[in-house]
């Protein structure tokens, strides 16, 4: 490996402050507001109950992108929680967490371009035999635009993010507006509404859809290689991303459990259009599920973009194909990205049924590497005291032991009431090792 090549293979230092806003929000704000309201309506039954788990999750992600932020000032190379695990506990966790960060945002990936397909064939019915194909070929528009380079992408998630927020912004408005006219007269029976029992089942799986939901907190730590300033825009960027989030979460939902009543919610596979349907009928729904295929739209770009970064730094450290360090002129990694996008195409294809458990994968996947992050970081804190120097998360040490804690119970819960879920990384987890001594043969002396 020569000096020239490593050279070519550096990503460019092309993103700023508003870009990591709008990857923040990009990357997070998706499928997950648009699909999973319904499920969790009929998982809880409450809307105060659904209201509060939003809240405690969203705290959750506000707490750990002070965390994500601190490594990744400290720590400023592509691919986040891999990067952080594998600089605190070596090759073989480092190995572990990348493929699990990487596999979960590509299962997330297949999720949204399928979800996407959803949407269309509320607007054109025929397309409702051709759902696969025409998420496959979302990602293979979208990897083609990738293709063509980092600054492009760049642009298009700040323009996707402004989009998303007004138009967000404007249903929740409409919802609160016309919600309280004659035509809502169930809202405050719905208000009141509990006929659900609530349970450790329904509350786990519940959170596991708002988990889901809120990933994307810490997408802008997939950049840092890539922020021109990481120490003076990132925690900027990161702490009022997530801020943002959470309060459009809170609205989004708010709006929802007033506008539309609990039996109709709780049985809802595309929620907010489904609202807009109940007020105005079929030919507004139309209008917002076009607004909401935009929302899709930009989550999956920001997937795309950066879950290519996590292989490409495994790469480099020879904990994945060296060639997936090769990047192109503009700054994509060429080998990475259609890597990426090629597996969620053979997700997509492996079935509708598989399609519909993939967010439930992806979220066991995400939380695991939110857990590599957090024992990460309080490793680093004491092997390395001198290491984060610019930016320190607060009360350490409880606060990552407290993310830790929750997000190992999470894991716990997940394991208890969807194995069917969570036996993919259980079995990944199993065979782990031997592929990651395969690996190193493979790549012989180029590990580190």
């Amino acid at each position: 490996m020569t000096n020239d090549t490593t050279r070519q293979n550096q990503l460019l230092k092309l993103l700023g402050v508003g870009f990591g806003i709008a990857v923040t929000i990009g990357g997070t704000i998706g499928t997950g507001i648009l699909r999973k309201p319904g499920p969790i309506a009929a998982f809880i039954g409450d809307p105060w109950v659904i209201l509060l788990l939003w809240v405690l999750v969203g705290m959750y992600a506000l707490l750990g992108v002070l965390c994500a932020i601190e490594l990744a000032v400290a720590i400023p190379q592509a691919g986040a929680w891999y990067v952080y695990a594998r600089r605190a506990f070596g090759n073989y966790i480092g190995f572990v967490t990348g493929i699990t960060s990487w596999f979960g945002t590509v299962a997330a990936l297949g999720f949204g371009a399928y979800t996407f397909s959803e949407y269309l064939a509320l607007l054109l019915p025929e397309a409702d035999f051709y759902l696969a194909p025409l998420a496959v070929g979302l990602i293979v528009v979208l990897a083609v635009f990738h293709w063509f380079g980092t600054r492009s992408a760049g642009k298009s998630q700040e323009i996707l993010a402004i989009i998303k927020f007004l138009g967000l912004l404007i249903f929740v408005i409409v919802c609160f507006l016309f919600g309280s006219s004659p035509t809502s007269h169930h809202v405050t029976e719905t208000l009141h509404q509990t006929t659900v029992p609530l349970t450790f089942i329904s509350i786990v799986s519940a959170l596991q859809a708002i988990f889901y939901t809120y990933d994307g907190w810490h997408t802008a730590a997939y950049f840092t290689e890539e922020n021109k300033e990481p120490k003076k825009t990132l925690p900027k960027a990161m702490i009022w991303g997530v801020i943002m989030i959470i309060l459009i979460y809170l609205l989004v939902n708010g709006a929802i459990l007033y506008a539309l009543p609990m039996d109709i919610l709780s049985n809802s596979k595309l929620a907010a259009a489904d609202t807009i349907k109940y007020l105005f009928g079929d030919g507004y729904s139309k209008v917002v599920t076009m607004f909401l295929m935009i929302s899709i739209l930009g989550i999956v770009n920001a997937q795309i973009m950066f879950a290519p970064r996590v292989i490409y730094s495994m790469g480099r450290d020879g904990l994945f194909f060296w060639s997936t360090t090769k990047v192109n002129s503009k700054g994509t990694p060429a080998i990475a990205m259609p890597l990426t996008a090629l597996l969620a195409i053979l997700l997509i294809f492996s079935g509708k049924d598989t399609c519909g458990k993939l967010s439930d994968i992806a979220t066991f996947f995400f939380v695991m590497s939110y857990a590599a992050g957090f024992a990460s970081m309080i490793k680093l804190r004491y092997s390395e005291p001198k290491l984060s120097q610019d930016y320190r998360a607060p009360f350490f040490p409880i606060l990552p032991i407290l993310l830790l804690l929750l997000s190992i119970g999470f894991l716990v819960g997940a394991v208890y009431t969807d194995l069917e879920s969570s036996k993919y990384a259980l079995i990944f987890l199993l065979v782990s090792y031997p592929i990651f001594l395969g690996v190193q043969r493979w790549n012989g002396d180029v590990v580190k």
